[in-house]
């Protein structure tokens, strides 16, 4: 079963469904992994409901990073703001469907922080790793 999630991972990577950047946009966050330099920016559009209608990630790293950052713009899809303020890490893991060590759960998180952070309207110097606990 690993084999099949690491292939969707790989094909995420290659091929993201939902890389790009929304102008106008209501959301908009970006944020780096220093220890790797991964970079993921999101932004997302909402309707007066605050219910997801568009998101797009651009960004650069490794699989990991950029897999995550396309499955979870297809999963908050629909979803309202307040629902995507509530996901957590475990969300993201079993979105990739694989075990992570620390250093590629991080990789793996960093658009988790960044769609959080955007989402709670952070500035840069608010945001913490516990937004994905």
């Amino acid at each position: 079963m690993d084999d099949l999630y690491r292939q969707l991972i790989i094909e995420r990577y290659k091929t993201p469904h939902y890389r790009g950047h929304l102008d106008p946009h209501d959301i908009f966050f970006e944020d780096d992994n220093p220890v790797c330099g991964d970079h993921i920016e999101i932004t997302v559009r909402t309707d007066e409901n605050d219910i997801v209608t568009e998101a797009a990630f651009d960004g650069h790293g490794c699989s990991i990073s950029q897999a995550a950052a396309d499955l979870l713009i297809e999963y908050i899809h629909g979803k309202n703001i307040e629902e995507v303020k509530t996901l957590t890490k475990d969300d993201v893991v079993d979105l990739l469907g694989i075990d992570l060590g620390p250093v590629r759960l991080k990789c793996a998180l960093l658009s988790l922080k960044v769609l959080k952070a955007g989402a709670y309207g952070l500035s840069v110097d608010e945001v913490s790793d516990e937004l994905v606990e």
